[in-house]
């Protein structure tokens, strides 16, 4: 008899243990699968401290091969579940696709960044969810420290010294703790204008830091950075992000070159193109963290809504100690259902407590409901995530150590460029590569708030695409003025997900209309395709391939005037042409009437002033009155949209 399979979508804290849990369980009995973007398992709540320089990028990390040897891993992600035919489809890192068989699936993908309708933060903000941002994080407040110690003007050293840390939760009171820390060492080596220091803002709509947790520990937290010199503001966040800074909603405008969103996280938008329950954009499971009517299909971690045993009506929270606790209860239920276990469970869980890590010897903690705070909340968070992690400690405590004796090694080593690490992408756990095999010139880096030039921007792959001008260039997700992404043939990576499926997890009753497989919008800049070219939605589009084909397109039917086609009025064993002998004069010649697009005719069809054919990019609307119209003398170019209009459709609150 033939081993069952079992596939595992996602290696972070529920999908690692899940893994390790079946391969102790099954002993051998069963084929386990992971799909996973990466090789190594991240462990998350160190991340600030790469940031900061007190960790090493691969002390956060844990290799998959190593510590799950009886585990196949397969790197990819995963693009589509065929529920019916019980496979999974993925796309691997080079861009080729593949297919997983699969008798029990779990689904353990995690979470994406998430992103608010306010102008300007996908183009001028960076997430913290992976270990690409962190690194970028790392060099560019290294660069903008340096620059500002360089910097002759007191307006421009102030602006580059100033680092606004947008949600103050776990993450980013992490980040802005640690951050303060790490600038203030920097100073002390690069000294800046008499008077001046590095400046942290921590901004929340909530009435306090770390909202979710005690009082006391929130008190606390709130006490060290204070002290540290941080700029906490409770029930202030950004209205708008711009190139030179970010407008609060209290109507201060602070100059500043960095802008890290720590507001929240969203379920992976992979589970909504699964067409069952959702809560919150989370997969609704039972108690035993399987899919109600699907036996074959479980759901762990960020993107599975578990009910609380404890508080009925409720749902367990996105936090990485229940992912952990998901992946061993999903992984003995799978076993189970396979008759390779004991009896299934349902997931019931006690809180042990939560832990924040404030830099140095700080820390707020509550291990079983014991509020402490100083050195020993400071030895008890450290021990807790020594504990926690499935592998490097002695490297992690060597590292630590090392931090406490000598100082810190502040350089940029360039490794991850602003471009690489959009804030709007489906996969933080990657930097973003140039995608096509064509060479492109790549862009200087933007002195923007960490954000990129929209040639920047560009990359056959997933995440963020560039703004406009380029031919084949997605425009950017979720703002004003985007359209459906064209797949060029070749041009790099394949999509890891749809448009359609990001669009859906963004807040907001509906999808924006100008998302694929919306409404296409009439313009070829500001929303859906035109018809006839690629990346419209709706209808297939007439000349891509997958849709009707063009008439002048192979497969389609054949052009008046080319070969096997009926032949054109002024092709030989056609009917003669208006302007041949025998024929009736063309309207362009004498004696005939003013063709369209001559002076003194209608214009034609496909020109200026008429509407557009169905092959067009739709019609052209009026130049502003800076721009001159077009003539014979004017070189064709990108005309400006003057009927673009912002999208309003997703609201939500930081």
């Amino acid at each position: 008899m033939s081993r069952p399979r079992i596939v595992i979508v996602g290696a972070g804290f529920a999908g690692y243990r899940a893994a390790r849990t079946l391969a102790r369980t099954t002993r051998g009995r069963a084929h386990i699968t992971l799909l996973n973007p990466t090789d190594y398992f991240l462990y998350l709540p160190l991340l600030p401290q790469v940031a900061a320089g007190v960790l090493e990028p691969r002390r956060v990390t844990v290799s998959l091969s190593d510590t799950l040897p009886d585990v196949r891993l397969v790197l990819g992600e995963a693009d589509r579940v065929d529920l019916d035919g019980r496979t999974l489809h993925y796309t691997g890192p080079e861009g080729d696709g593949g297919t997983l068989a699969y008798d029990r699936l779990v689904l353990a993908a995690g979470s994406v960044n998430k992103l608010l309708p306010i102008p300007g933060v996908a183009e001028y903000a960076h997430g913290f969810r992976g270990l690409p941002e962190a690194l970028y994080l790392r060099d560019h407040v290294t660069r903008q420290v340096e620059l500002a110690a360089a910097a002759d003007d007191p307006k421009t050293c102030a602006a580059r010294c100033t680092f606004v840390v947008v949600g103050a939760g776990y993450t980013g009171t992490e980040v802005a703790a640690h951050g303060q820390m790490f600038t203030d060492a920097q100073v002390r080596r690069h000294p800046l204008r008499q008077g001046m220091r590095p400046r942290w803002m921590l901004l929340d709509v909530a009435p306090r830091v770390l909202p979710e947790m005690d009082e006391k520990l929130s008190t606390t937290a709130d006490r060290v950075l204070r002290q540290r010199g941080v700029d906490v503001r409770m029930g202030t966040s950004v209205q708008e992000a711009t190139p030179d800074g970010v407008v609060l909603t209290d109507g201060e405008f602070v100059e500043t070159r960095t802008l890290v969103w720590c507001v929240g996280v969203r379920p992976d938008p992979l589970v909504e193109s699964l067409g069952l329950p959702l809560e919150k954009g989370r997969l609704l499971v039972d108690p035993h963290l399987q899919v109600p009517g699907r036996p074959e299909l479980f759901a762990c971690g960020d993107v599975a809504a578990v009910p609380d045993l404890d508080k009925p009506g409720s749902y367990t929270t996105m936090t990485a100690q229940h992912a952990w606790r998901h992946g061993k209860v999903a992984a003995e239920n799978v076993a189970a259902s396979l008759g390779l276990g004991g009896a299934r469970k349902p997931y019931r869980h006690r809180d042990l407590g939560f832990v924040v890590d404030l830099g140095g010897a700080k820390a707020a903690a509550n291990p079983l409901g014991v509020p402490l705070a100083g050195v020993p909340a400071g030895a008890v968070t450290r021990g807790y995530h020594l504990a926690a992690m499935p592998g490097n400690r002695v490297r992690v405590a060597a590292d630590w150590l090392l931090d406490a004796v000598l100082p810190r090694q502040a350089v940029q080593l360039g490794l991850v460029r602003s471009w690489s690490v959009p804030l709007d992408t489906s996969s933080p756990e990657l930097a973003r590569v140039p995608g096509g095999p064509e060479q492109r010139q790549e862009a200087s880096a933007r002195s923007g708030p960490g954000a990129a030039v929209a040639a920047d921007t560009y990359d056959g792959g997933t995440g963020a695409g560039s703004l406009q001008g380029r031919a084949g260039d997605e425009p950017a997700k979720g703002h004003p003025g985007s359209g459906a992404t064209q797949h060029q043939p070749g041009s790099g990576t394949a999509q890891r997900r749809s448009e359609e499926q990001l669009a859906k997890g963004r807040p907001g009753a509906e999808p924006p209309r100008n998302w694929p497989a919306d409404e296409p919008a009439k313009g070829p800049l500001g929303g859906g395709s035109a018809k006839g070219q690629p990346g419209g939605s709706g209808e297939p589009s007439r000349n891509p391939p997958g849709g009707e084909s063009a008439r002048n397109q192979p497969g389609g039917e054949s052009a008046k005037n080319q070969p096997g086609a009926e032949p054109a009025k002024g092709q030989p064993g056609g009917e003669p042409a208006r302007s041949q002998p025998g024929g009736e004069p063309a309207k362009n010649q004498p004696g005939g009437e003013p063709a369209k697009n001559q002076p003194g005719g209608e214009p034609a069809k496909n020109q200026p002033g008429r509407e557009g054919s169905e092959n067009q990019p739709g019609p052209d609307p009026e130049p502003p009155p800076d721009q001159p119209p077009p003539g014979p003398g004017t070189a064709p170019g990108p005309v400006k949209r003057s009927d673009v209009v912002p999208d309003d459709s997703a609201k939500g609150d930081s």
